[in-house]
């Protein structure tokens, strides 16, 4: 067993109970500019959003497995990349098309179907894809999570949020229009802060395997954008909608990744590691990706 598979990262209840509700800050903060409306959109012009949600949730969990089998990366940092990788998207993405002078519509609309799917589709997918993880019979104990108590964090901490956010749009728009701005900025600071924080109270152990995280991270994240791209234009859709895509499949929910991570499996640490990294470097990759596109 690989030493990083051992640590585990230091996080006490209080904390957990706080982030908890940052992760419900931040999906509340998606859900202000999601209307019933979107959902039919998809109905209407369909050819769009299901190429990115097939880039999404087929190609992304698939490139994923394929990397961890080419890698070979220490079991939990490979259970931490499946995780990841199987998680919706967030309102990062939404910033970065709208930065990027993509479709905003379409990243809002992936963004609240891949959020609604999460319910069923993380436990379902993680339970499915972690059986191929090399190694990671070796957490077999830690890894047999009851997918009813997973459904049931996942609809408070995404669903309750989601839905109270959208009938305040329904119901109060003059009021929304006043808070999604400084909302959508917060819930980012926030998220980052913790991020932050939790590398600093565990820099002994980040320190210790950063190098090995970052460059799975880096190409695991790279190649997910690329294929995102990739195949929107094999599809033949536009530059304006593969640029949505491209985001929507390489900026993921690592925030909801972390509470799984600590709620589930005990804080273990490559998997930690993996979603605390990526947590920041896809805002790095998908900052410099949005101004290169916004700049052509």
């Amino acid at each position: 067993m690989h030493p990083i598979d051992l640590i585990k990262v230091n996080f006490n209840p209080d904390q957990l109970i706080l982030l908890n509700l940052c992760l419900a800050f931040l999906v509340f903060g998606v859900a202000l500019d999601i209307r019933t409306s979107d959902f039919f959109k998809l109905f209407k012009n369909p050819k769009a959003p299901i190429v990115g949600l097939i880039s999404q949730l087929i190609f992304l969990p698939l490139l994923t497995l394929g990397l961890i089998h080419l890698f070979q990366p220490p079991a939990s940092m490979g259970l931490g990349m499946m995780l990841v990788g199987i998680c919706p998207g967030g309102n990062v993405s939404n910033f970065m098309v709208h930065l990027s002078k993509g479709n905003s519509a379409l990243s809002v609309m992936m963004t609240s179907i891949t959020t609604l799917g999460a319910v069923i589709l993380t436990p379902a997918y993680f339970g499915f894809f972690s059986n191929y993880v090399p190694g990671a019979e070796s957490f077999a104990q830690l890894i047999q999570v009851n997918p009813f108590d997973m459904v049931k964090t996942i609809f408070l901490l995404i669903i309750v949020p989601l839905f109270f956010g959208m009938w305040l749009l329904q119901n109060h728009p003059n009021f929304v229009a006043k808070i999604r701005k400084p909302v959508s900025r917060l819930s980012i600071f926030i998220f980052m802060s913790f991020v932050v924080v939790a590398l600093i109270v565990n820099w002994q152990n980040a320190q210790d395997h950063i190098g090995k995280v970052f460059w799975v991270v880096l190409v695991h994240n790279s190649l997910a954008l690329a294929i995102g791209f990739g195949f929107a234009k094999l599809m033949g859709l536009s530059d304006y909608n593969a640029r949505a895509i491209s985001l929507e499949t390489g900026i993921q929910n690592s925030g909801l990744a972390l509470i799984l991570i600590f709620n589930f499996f005990d804080g273990l640490g490559g998997m930690a590691l993996v979603a605390a990294w990526w947590g920041i470097w896809h805002l790095i990759s998908g900052f410099s990706l949005a101004v290169f596109w916004r700049n052509r």
